[in-house]
């Protein structure tokens, strides 16, 4: 529902795009700061244990900063989020992961009415508050690439309308009572939606 939402946002947004051109001459500046709602979608794959973490929606904020009209860098911010850890349907426990992520992005400029950019970066994840039962390791620390693509809709006064998906590499290698189980990917696909401000 939140991916299908999304997609019909951007459609409507590419048909607005001719009377937001005007819009556009007000949003310059160095800096964007946006807040987002995200939806994580897990890909739950890489052991034999067929584990899998909750899909979830939590709120996100993200800094953007332009070098060049065209070349910018966002840091992807949010709280750790606590997800339920099953091994099919059956619940171990839990725990919480904080995944702030670094991107290098190229903006398009001189469309009229949007802004889209694509990116790629880095993704760093800490594992914590693990409750799982005795004797099941997961690695705490987890680095992985991240890409993404979006679009950013002038609304006027330097006010944006944004919409962005990024695929992330989260990854953690299980052990029970030390024999390796091969590692987790978490890999989520995250949808989100928001409003930012440049300045």
């Amino acid at each position: 529902m939140f991916k299908r939402t999304a997609l019909a946002l951007v459609a409507l947004m590419a048909g607005l795009a001719a009377p937001m051109a005007q819009a556009q001459a007000d949003d310059s500046g160095s800096w964007i700061i946006r807040a987002r709602a995200l939806y994580l979608d897990p890909a739950n794959k890489g052991t034999d244990l067929d584990l899998n973490v909750n899909s979830k929606t939590f709120p996100e904020v993200d800094i953007t900063y332009f070098f060049t009209p065209n070349l910018a860098t966002e840091l992807i911010l949010t709280y750790p989020q606590k997800h339920d850890v099953k091994s099919g349907n059956t619940k171990l426990g839990t725990l919480k992961h904080l995944p702030p992520t670094l991107t290098l992005q190229y903006h398009f400029t001189g469309l009229n009415g949007f802004r889209p950019y694509a990116g790629a970066g880095i993704n760093y994840t800490r594992f914590s508050s693990v409750d799982l039962p005795a004797g099941v390791d997961v690695d705490k620390n987890s680095f992985g690439a991240a890409l993404n693509v979006g679009v950013d809709v002038p609304l006027g006064g330097g006010w944006l309308f944004n919409v962005d998906v990024k695929k992330v590499q989260i990854r953690t290698d299980v052990s029970v009572g030390g024999v390796d189980h091969g590692t987790f990917k978490v890999d989520p696909m995250l949808y989100s939606i928001g409003f930012g401000k440049r300045f």
